[in-house]
Formats: C-alpha cells, structure tokens, sequence
C-alpha cells in the first residue's frame, strides 16, 4: 500500500483530502477500512507522519493473532504539511500515536512539541476542519492538555484514565464506553469493531461543513 489513496479520473481527489496521521504499529483493521471507505466516496487518502529527514518511511500494522497484515509507505512530512490540504484529519488507532507524540528532546515546562502534535494544534484551531479519533489514538491529543480539556469524546478503555488526566470528557452508555461521540469538529469512535459507524459518521460531518 502505497502513501495516498483515493484519486479522481485524472489523479486528483473528487471532493478533498483526508490526512490519516500514521506511525509503526497503527491498527490494520481501521487502515484497510479507510482505504476502501474514503476512496468510495470521493476522498484521497493521504498518510502523514513525521519522517526524521528521510524522503519516506515504511510501517506495519500491529499484529493481530500474530499476522501483520497491512504495510504503508509515507512520503508526506507531518511537519511541514499545509493544513489547507485536507478537508479533514483522522488520527489512526493502536500504538501510532503514542510513537507520534515522541519528542527527541523535550524541555521542562514547554509544551510538547512533536511535529504530529503540532501538526494537531494547527488542525483543531482550523475553523469546521474535522478531526476523527478511533481506539487509542486520542493518545496524540493527550499530548498537550489544551487540546482535550473540557472535550466529550469516547475511546478504548484502557486509555480512560490518560484521557481523563489530560482533561477530557470520557462519554458514558451504561458500564460501557459511548460508541461515538461528536463534540463540535471532533468526532471519537470507541474501537475498531465499530469503525464502520465511525467513518459514516465522519462524512457525514464532512459534508455539513461544504452542504
């Protein structure tokens, strides 16, 4: 699988872009959803992520029952991407945005500075940009505590207590985890098991912004 996904008859995208920040480790079962989803209805996929001065990188998905089974070569630098670019951004689930929010030198009392997590605060300052969440990657957000304070979102249930800490909303159904939650531009999804709810949701979102 190469870097973009999703182009019109003569290799432009039909109705916009859709950065999906990616590291090693994302979540297979989202990536080949995306892929198929996006495309189908007019999208470019295009994957982002921080690329350490190489022209690319390569990354595997997390194993599941021990099989990766999805690869993704990304040529878009996360650091000097125009936001203009995208009609929306999706942060990809599992363990990649954990790896996305890494610093190589971090400062006492400065704000992290990761290139995804700068990359981030520009997205969510974008006025009617939407920015999905699924699983674990509101991981990236928990970053930097101006990000999720006071948010509604929902997510896995392992990472509650880091979505908590960094100020957000964790969104209830009974014992469980709501499924989805949309908070103005912001749309979480629980798991991977419902990511098919979560990207028609997600459209639907994207297409009130250009109705």
């Amino acid at each position: 699988m190469t870097a973009d996904a999703g182009t019109g008859i003569f290799g432009e995208p039909v109705r916009g872009r859709i950065g999906v920040l990616i590291e090693e480790h994302f979540d297979q079962t989202e990536f080949l959803k995306f892929n198929d989803f996006f495309p189908a209805h007019g999208y470019q996929v295009v994957y982002l992520s921080h690329l350490w001065g190489n022209p690319s990188l390569h990354f595997r998905a997390n194993p599941d029952d021990g099989r990766i089974g999805a690869e993704v070569t990304v040529t878009t630098e996360v650091e000097t991407a125009d936001i203009r670019d995208y009609r929306g951004i999706l942060l990809i689930g599992a363990y990649a945005t954990d790896r996305l929010r890494y610093q190589a030198n971090p400062r006492k009392g400065q704000p992290n500075m990761a290139p995804a997590v700068r990359f981030l605060r520009r997205a969510v300052a974008t006025p009617g940009l939407k920015t999905g969440t699924i699983c674990h990657s509101l991981w990236l957000f928990c970053a930097d505590r101006s990000l999720l304070a006071g948010r509604r979102v929902t997510c896995a249930h392992n990472i509650i207590c880091d979505v908590e800490n960094a100020g957000g909303e964790v969104v209830y159904d009974g014992d469980q985890t709501a499924e989805l939650v949309i908070d103005g531009d912001l749309i979480s999804g629980k798991h991977p098991g419902m990511v098919d709810s979560f990207m028609r949701t997600y459209i639907a979102e994207l297409e009130k912004v250009h109705a």
